[in-house]
């Protein structure tokens, strides 16, 4: 059992990276056959970069790889200062060879490091380097076949296998031999080489992004709600200072964060009473709307996963060190390297990793509530007080799965969605979307929203809604089958020559898109709530929205001191 278990776990993840693989297969791939396999070879590369939709001509060809790229770029149509992406979906090796100075481009606006670069160059490179291995490896295989012709020719003819002309042409044949399978080496060794470098670069941003260095430059769409209405009905007065939600939360008896620290560590909290309470009257609120009003299906899912579920969603390679990761002792994934999920995006997501989807089937919406854990490398000294930044975490995910031209819409809808929970809370929030230099990883295009913090007087994210476009999907295999039009089976179906009909096609599939987005994240909503809600008693109004789920608690009281 367990070996079939891992032969399943193998073969899922090399099905993950089929895209990723099948992709830099550019020069040919077949056997031997001289030069007319290698003109054939050359025919078919020719004709493929022809019928590439995504293969802009706005690019031209120059002498020189730099002549090129000064070429090309001034002759590419721009987009907040870099290179539009047209309808080029993300990346793979042909991708980045063909479009360099677009591919480029988009990195310096991600203000990605100078290492991203040498790496879509390389690529660049390495096509060029194994397009001449194919040649050569193609020519060893037609000598090594037409030496063994040479061999059974004279062997019909009567020779002894001891013959010089026999041993002549089985020495030609193996040293032929030889040479091409040291050569196809290489090739898979240019191979992982692309694999790697592919797996560190982020996706091309949707053209819509503005350019900006970081957050402070990220474009506000909208905001929602005025910040003074609940000071006003709460009875706030004008030296009233409020306080941070961790105070308001240890008034209220329900903030333990130093006996956390003893048994956890830094960035663990432990909440109870009240306070626990209306953290889970959040999201089973947030659920209900995500599940009765707005059409998602909920799914419990593990909270552990292997190395490829996040390789598929882009966590890994690039960010292994913000992960808490299992040791091999304690448990693998089939073999894997097993980690706890940093978002329940991750196996949300990879519930439908490898396979084929009807288009008919598309959008698949759904919801998850689950802890997340975050190792926070890199935000080291930053938001070290309360519930902002911890190492565990309750989120309400959302995840859809749709076809490519129906992405966009999907992302406003399920960004739509998560407004509509903070507009239930009454809380004060802008909806902003992400400049160059601060839009994720695996995203195209996203919003963030971010709520109303009296305690600082500042918005703060409590929700990210990305659309990643294909850019997962690739990674892990996910496609659908498009759905025949109408006109098309017409056609099929018509008669030909003879008068018989013809048999219709079935469409080939494509790659999925994939958007994710909180709905809300747990902890956040639960210090807005507390920050916003306060009164100058100490007490915390419940919102509205939220009494049903607290056993129609309307106020939660101070502890007497």
């Amino acid at each position: 059992m367990a070996a079939c278990c891992a032969a399943a776990a193998a073969l899922a993840a090399t099905t993950r990276r089929v895209g990723l693989a099948s992709a830099f297969q550019l020069g040919g791939s077949g056997g031997g056959g001289g030069g007319h396999h290698r003109a054939a070879a050359a025919r078919a590369a020719a004709a493929a970069r022809a019928a590439r939709p995504w293969s802009t001509a706005r690019f031209s060809t120059a002498e020189t790889a730099d002549e090129a790229t000064e070429a090309e770029a001034e002759a590419a149509e721009m987009v907040h200062g870099r290179v539009s992406r047209g309808d080029l979906p993300s990346l793979d090796a042909r991708a980045v060879t063909d479009n360099l100075p677009l591919v480029v481009s988009h990195l310096k606006s991600r203000r990605s490091s100078d290492e991203a670069i040498k790496s879509a160059e390389q690529i660049a490179s390495l096509n060029d380097e194994r397009v001449s291995l194919i040649q050569a490896r193609d020519g060893a295989l037609s000598v090594r076949k037409e030496q063994s012709a040479v061999v059974g020719k004279l062997m019909r003819e009567g020779a002894s296998p001891d013959d010089d002309a026999v041993l002549q042409a089985k020495a030609e044949s193996a040293k032929a031999a030889d040479e091409a399978a040291g050569i196809e080496s290489k090739l898979d060794d240019i191979q992982a080489t692309v694999e790697s470098l592919l797996a560190g670069l982020p996706n091309l941003l949707d053209d819509r992004v503005p350019d900006g260095e970081d957050d402070t430059e990220n474009e506000v769409v909208s905001t929602w709600g005025d910040a003074q209405d609940l000071p006003a009905q709460l009875g706030w007065t004008d030296d009233f200072e409020p306080k941070w939600h961790d105070d308001v939360a240890t008034a209220l008896g329900g903030w333990n964060s130093e006996n956390a620290v003893a048994m956890s560590g830094a960035r663990f909290v432990a909440l109870s009473g009240h306070v626990a309470r209306l953290e889970r009257a959040i999201s089973s609120c947030f659920l209900d709307m995500h599940v009765t009003d707005n059409g998602y299906t909920e799914v419990s899912v593990p909270l552990v996963v292997g190395r490829s579920a996040l390789e598929g969603t882009s966590q890994l390679p690039k960010f292994e060190e913000d992960l808490f990761r299992i040791t091999q002792e304690s448990h693998t994934c089939n073999g894997e390297d097993a980690f706890l999920i940093p978002t329940a995006e991750v196996p949300l997501t990879n519930l439908y990793a490898g396979q084929i989807l009807d288009e008919a089937d598309l959008p698949l919406s759904f919801v998850a509530l689950t802890p997340c854990f975050r190792a926070e490398a890199g935000s080291y000294g930053r938001d070290t007080r309360g519930l902002i930044r911890t190492h565990q975490f309750a989120k309400v995910e959302m995840v859809k799965i749709t076809s490519a031209e129906t992405s966009d819409d999907e992302h406003e809808k399920l960004t739509r969605h998560a407004e509509q929970c903070l507009e239930a809370l009454k809380l004060p929030y802008r909806k902003v979307r992400l400049c160059s230099g601060d839009v994720g990883f695996s995203a195209r295009h996203c919003y963030d929203l971010e709520v109303w913090l009296p305690s600082t007087g500042e918005f703060r994210e409590i929700s990210s809604c990305s659309n990643t476009g294909d850019f997962q999907a690739r990674r892990m295999a996910l496609r659908y089958r498009p759905t025949e039009k109408a006109a098309a089976d017409k056609d099929a179906a018509a008669p030909a020559k003879g008068g018989k009909k013809k048999k219709a096609k079935k469409p080939k599939p494509v790659l999925c898109h994939t958007i994710n987005g909180s709905g809300l994240a747990v902890g956040r909503t639960l210090l807005a709530v507390l920050e916003n809600y306060q009164k100058p008693d100490g007490s915390v109004v419940v919102p509205e929205v939220l009494r049903p789920y607290m056993g129609g608690v309307e106020v939660l009281e101070p502890q007497a001191k």
